[in-house]
């Protein structure tokens, strides 16, 4: 069950290189390469002719020519040679997907294409600011579908027991969650007061002594979430806090691309506003990130296995609010694109 109107990540921009690749998003097969003018470019990765994937093909300039038979396309799916002489069939092309390149990242566009509009993808304050550092690392192939992960980063409670070496403490056991619905999605926050910072962010704040924290957990549609982290020196923390000069902040954006139902690649990476040109910082930063996601990985790998298997239902609890609200949202969405889609095909 997918939101088709709207951008997804295709891909790192430096995975994507002049060689024909297969990807998968939203379970549909996709050829992407770039031209000889080093654009992207997303295609059907299926011949129409015997539905050989084109990715097993060649690039000759900027056309793909498919191994079996030499048919050849266009950057606009359009077979522009096709052997035997004559007039090439007009069936003889393969739907081009609208694709992006924005923050590092290939975005691509899986509905319909006279929609689609870049100004719409999610927006990023600090990405190119020389006062924040950034840290990354290789997309993740989780075996689970792609709103567990979504309920996970709508989720700060899990951290308490899932993340006990890096993220937890013990305020985030049982303090009070606020949820809150907005336009482009649902947050999930809360402040914890005076208390040790957690094992992760002891080593990269720059004030002694205890913390109030901020945990600010978005998850916006269909499937991209902004984690926000705020350390402030206790006493300077809350809602109308005044916020302490030596306050860190971590910016953790998520972006989850549905391969089939039960796959989904993770693509993350995190903007902080301390030491920007830090890189043993990064490094460090970026090597404990992605064991915490290992961590979120194996769970929910076993969460997939036990809700497909589950001989009596699964319960919700409270803590629960803001992922329901999310998923309750989203089907609604993506049953409206349906009942469109069946009107204008009727």
């Amino acid at each position: 069950m997918f939101l088709r109107n709207a951008w997804y990540v295709a891909a790192w921009s430096a995975e994507v290189t002049r060689d024909l690749q297969q990807i998968k998003v939203l379970g549909e097969k996709i050829c992407v390469f770039r031209t000889e003018e080093n654009e992207v470019i997303a295609l059907e990765d299926a011949c129409p002719h015997r539905k050989l994937p084109l990715s097993k093909g060649r690039i000759k300039g900027n056309t793909v020519e498919c191994g079996y038979h030499g048919l050849t396309f266009d950057c606009a799916g359009q077979c522009v040679w096709a052997p035997g002489g004559g007039r090439i069939p007009s069936a003889a092309k393969v739907r081009p997907y609208p694709v992006h390149e924005k923050y590092g990242l290939v975005w691509i566009w899986m509905g319909n294409a006279a929609m689609a509009d870049p100004e719409e993808i999610i927006d990023i304050p600090n990405f190119d600011s020389p006062d924040w550092g950034i840290n990354s690392g290789d997309a993740m192939e989780l075996e689970c579908n792609y709103l567990l992960m979504c309920d996970n980063l709508l989720d700060p409670s899990h951290v308490a027991w899932v993340h006990e070496s890096s993220f937890a403490a013990p305020a985030t056991k049982d303090t009070p969650l606020r949820v809150t619905k907005t336009e482009t999605g649902v947050i999930v926050h809360r402040w914890m007061m005076d208390h040790e910072p957690a094992p992760f962010y002891k080593k990269v704040v720059e004030f002694e002594g205890n913390c109030d924290r901020l945990q600010h957990y978005e998850v916006r549609y269909p499937s991209h979430a902004l984690i926000r982290a705020v350390f402030t020196p206790a006493g300077t923390g809350g809602p109308d806090g005044p916020l302490h000069e030596k306050t860190f902040v971590m910016d953790s954006y998520n972006f989850m691309t549905p391969t089939s139902e039960t796959e989904t690649r993770y693509y993350w990476f995190q903007l902080r506003n301390v030491r920007p040109d830090d890189e043993e910082l990064s490094k460090m930063m970026a090597a404990d990130v992605r064991g915490a996601f290992e961590e979120d990985r194996a769970v929910l790998h076993e969460v997939q296995i036990g809700m497909t298997e589950k001989q009596s239902p699964h319960i919700d609890l409270s803590i629960d609010a803001g992922q329901l609200r999310f998923r309750r949202q989203l089907e609604a969405m993506i049953a409206e694109e349906r009942m469109v889609d069946a009107k204008m095909d009727a």
